[in-house]
């Protein structure tokens, strides 16, 4: 795979000058990017890859909904419908994808909406539903959209700033980019990372003087949630665990689970993978199923013994004071 990467390493420089050319003509003003009425905050990367972006907006969510009426447009990735569509309680992954029917399953007293046009979707949202905010999912790179307020992530391990283009490396827009950005977080740290590791990133990153660089770890909660049951994460100590993933970053849950004493057989899927009927059969052969909360959407109803585990974005320091302060002074 990497000797490919390399091999392709030509058509990288075509992508990026394809890229840095759209952003040129956008920030020139001959492409037009709209705004609207209704506040907007994006949460987004530069790369391909999980950087965060769900649990991101999950944890918008959980702060705005009890004081404002909040929305969540995404474009709903590998969706088998078209057009806008407003999830509901019907909606299969099929019709919204995965990451959209895990927000309104989370949070079925909010709005959660896919459209590949966002800005056809933010249209439909007004009139529709009428939100205090909309919350963009993944879609800092889609410039037809001005935001209000704009959230980069990038992953500890993977900085865009040392990352390169597509398909030689993952990033899918310019690292000059992140100069739109109001706040970026580093995602995926470790829990105890220090003053002087950070300092040196930010260094790395070198951000303009009016961005906030800020750093969270992933928290993984250890009460698992199956259909019709729960149980503990110790429980599955010492017995046959297979893991399930079709996320883009598996390993540290897979490294979480193995400091917690958890051995696993373990099941990786590419990113936003339809799981075959052969696929599910052999799942029901095994003991116990764990997976994410992203797949369980997905084999929810299908698979026996099935559990999930929860991640949410756990702020160092005073980040979510930082974090909540700023997307504050864009609501009325």
């Amino acid at each position: 795979m990497q000797l490919l990467r390399k091999i392709a390493f030509p058509i990288s420089l075509i992508y990026a000058l394809v890229v840095h050319l759209r952003n040129y003509l956008f920030d020139i003003g001959l492409f037009k990017s709209s705004s609207f009425e209704t506040p907007i905050i994006c949460v987004g990367n530069l790369s391909v890859g999980g950087t965060g972006k769900t649990p991101m907006i999950e944890y918008l969510v959980s702060y705005f909904k009890e004081k404002k009426k909040v929305a969540v447009l995404s474009r709903g990735y590998r969706r088998k419908s078209t057009g806008y569509t407003l999830t509901n309680q019907e909606s299969q992954v099929e019709d919204v994808g995965d990451e959209p029917l895990q927000i309104f399953s989370k949070h079925p007293d909010i709005s959660v909406a896919v459209d590949k046009d966002r800005r056809n979707g933010i249209q439909k949202l007004q009139k529709s539903i009428a939100p205090d905010i909309i919350l963009l999912d993944d879609a800092f790179q889609h410039r037809k959209v001005r935001p209000d307020f704009s959230i980069l992530l990038t992953a500890y391990d993977n900085l865009y700033i040392n990352d390169w283009y597509l398909p030689t490396g993952n990033l899918r827009d310019s690292k000059k980019e992140a100069k739109r950005a109001d706040i970026i977080v580093v995602t995926k740290c470790p829990d105890q990372l220090g003053e002087e590791k950070q300092n040196e990133i930010i260094r790395t990153l070198n951000p303009k003087s009016q961005q906030a660089v800020l750093f969270s770890s992933l928290s993984y909660n250890e009460n698992l949630r199956g259909k019709n049951a729960s149980m503990v994460l110790n429980d599955l100590i010492g017995k046959h665990i297979t893991l399930v993933t079709g996320i883009a970053s598996p390993k540290p849950l897979v490294d979480y689970l193995d400091n917690k004493g958890i051995q696993v057989e373990h099941l990786q899927f590419k990113d936003h993978h339809f799981f075959s009927s052969t696929e599910i059969q052999l799942f029901n052969t095994k003991e116990y199923v764990l997976t994410t909360e992203k797949d369980f959407v997905r084999l929810k109803g299908k698979v026996k013994n099935l559990f999930y585990i929860s991640v949410k974005h756990q702020f160092l320091g005073d980040g979510a004071s930082i974090l909540e302060k700023a997307v504050n002074a864009i609501t009325p």
